[in-house]
């Protein structure tokens, strides 16, 4: 967003504009189904799949008489298009990864929130001011549970000691047993990583065409790319052995049904992903949001969010991390969160994990082009 107006903050149309055709998406899509009668006893939620499920939220709608209705999106850029297509006010919660966090403040979709309502002090030191999440003193959102992305694969195929590089994706052995998971922004930053840029996605002109010629020389080895249930097929039915571009929010899912999928961060180091919860401008609920993010920034909720069935998560919540050693004992173990041994606090504190973010010296167009060059090869 560099060439946004500094002299004011940009209006809706402005918003819209700069975004290119990804309104028209929205436009496309089905009607927003709340848009009329908005009765008092319901929470209107915009997020990804599977998050207002009744594992989750169900505890809470009985705690509050409320329930919340949900409009589920499949990536950030139609989360974008939908607000700017809907009324001010329509979202009263919102799902957000925490790359556009900045782009929903900017464009005026997001209340601030009040830091002294939420829970820090339960959460580990490096959650607390989550740089991405804030402006400066003015906190944005609020984050909810996070995962790493590094080397997916099936461990009846590949072993960890080749797991443990990215250079694995380029073995001849694998070719046409390799594939990407439909998204550049994990993919790239992948890339990057193993260039050896400490920044991924903070890279200059010379850099950036390094990722690129890295990247297309990996197209022979490529069987496809995969949204969530392509991946979930592919990988299940053996079509691909590994994987780019997703985590241990796939490869956990498939392992908890018993399959034999890991995901390794290699020594080049991983990314994070950051799912954050935001309360909608001009909402008409704003202490109601304000309690459904306390509760999911609670233990109880926080168990919840890394056990969703729709794919696990880590959580920032210490508190969380006890609770789910004792009510869920084998999910604390497989997702390393058990405070008295190594778990992926350890990772994260070792410099090996990056958070996964828009492009800082190029535009999010410029990767999405490459993208769609590169899969068109």
């Amino acid at each position: 967003m560099k060439d946004q107006d500094k002299t004011r903050s940009p209006s809706r149309r402005d918003f819209v504009r700069k975004m290119g055709g990804v309104a028209g998406f929205a436009a496309a899509s089905s009607l927003f189904p709340f848009s009329a009668a908005r009765a008092q006893d319901q929470l209107t939620m915009l997020t990804w799949n599977g998050f207002a499920e009744p594992e989750v939220v169900g505890d809470f709608e009985r705690q509050h008489g409320v329930k919340i209705r949900a409009k589920y999106y499949t990536g950030g850029d139609e989360m974008l298009a939908l607000i700017s297509q809907s009324p001010p006010g329509t979202y009263d919660v919102i799902l957000a990864d925490g790359e556009y966090v900045q782009q929903l403040r900017v464009a005026g979709y997001i209340e601030s929130l009040d830091p002294k309502d939420y829970p820090f002090n339960d959460y580990f030191p490096e959650f607390r001011h989550f740089p991405i999440l804030w402006n400066g003193d003015q906190m944005d959102a609020l984050l909810m549970r996070f995962g790493f992305l590094g080397v997916s694969f099936n461990t009846k195929f590949v072993s960890d000691e080749e797991a443990s590089t990215y250079r694995l994706f380029w073995d001849k052995k694998f070719k046409g047993k390799v594939a990407h998971f439909d998204w550049h922004l994990p993919n790239l930053g992948q890339i990057s990583l193993l260039n050896g840029n400490p920044k991924p996605y903070d890279i200059d002109a010379a850099a950036w065409q390094k990722v690129q010629d890295t990247t297309m020389s990996l197209r022979p080895q490529i069987a496809g790319f995969f949204g969530y249930g392509g991946t979930l097929s592919a990988l299940k039915t053996e079509q691909v052995y590994a994987m780019l571009g997703i985590g241990d929010w796939i490869t956990g899912l498939l392992a908890r049904d018993g399959g034999p999928f890991k995901t390794i961060v290699p020594k080049e180091g991983g990314l994070q992903w950051n799912e954050c919860l935001c309360i909608g401008k001009n909402t008409k609920k704003k202490d109601l949001a304000a309690k459904f993010l306390q509760y999911m920034a609670s233990p109880e909720g926080q168990v919840k969010a890394a056990t969703m069935k729709a794919y696990p998560a880590l959580i920032p919540n210490v508190e969380g991390w006890k609770l789910l050693a004792k009510v869920n004992p084998v999910s604390a173990k497989r997702q390393d969160m058990l405070l008295d041994e190594y778990n992926v606090m350890n990772v994260i504190r070792e410099g090996r994990i990056h958070n996964r973010q828009l492009p800082v010296q190029q535009s999010l167009q410029d990767w999405n082009n490459f993208w769609q060059q590169y899969k068109n090869a």
